[in-house]
């Protein structure tokens, strides 16, 4: 399933994609630091040579990316809710350089025959920083990650990381 993007009201974007792994395989994957730095990287050519993610309320979230042509940015946020294997709640902000609002994101992984259905939530604080992030092409840089995720998953399940 490709990834499917949606607005709604003025200030949601709706992303929503189905995975082959089952819900605990793709939780992990949006959790556990090393396997992060292996899919969440955008468009071909983009590495992530840092990652903080610690998994639980209050923990902090820090993603930077490189494409080795001195282009660079990064992205920090903090865990607010954790159900393992079915739901996160984090708030994260890009900064290129200077900081975006807040972006409000609940992640929900639920059941689907034998995999997953992935709905991601995110709130934005008006229509013009949402209008913004839209306008970075970062529809196209995710359904490239996602994709990443899900041969991950396929072949790599992880067993005890989180557990």
């Amino acid at each position: 399933m490709s990834l499917i993007l949606k607005t709604e009201g003025d200030t949601h974007v709706v992303v929503t994609r189905r995975f082959a792994a089952p819900p605990k395989s793709v939780y992990l994957a949006h959790t556990t630091p090393e396997l992060v730095q292996q899919w969440m990287l955008g468009p071909d050519g983009w590495t992530m040579p840092v990652c903080v993610m610690e998994p639980w309320p209050g923990g902090k979230i820090r993603y930077e990316w490189a494409n080795g042509k001195g282009h660079s940015f990064y992205l920090t946020g903090e865990c607010l809710e954790m159900n393992p294997y079915r739901r996160l709640v984090h708030v994260e902000r890009m900064h290129l350089p200077d900081p975006t609002p807040d972006n409000h994101v609940e992640t929900i992984f639920e059941e689907d025959g034998d995999g997953t259905l992935m709905t991601m939530r995110m709130t934005l604080p008006d229509g013009a920083t949402r209008a913004a992030m839209l306008a970075t092409g970062m529809e196209g840089g995710m359904e490239a990650s996602y994709v990443r995720l899900d041969q991950l998953t396929s072949v790599q399940v992880p067993a005890t990381a989180n557990s």
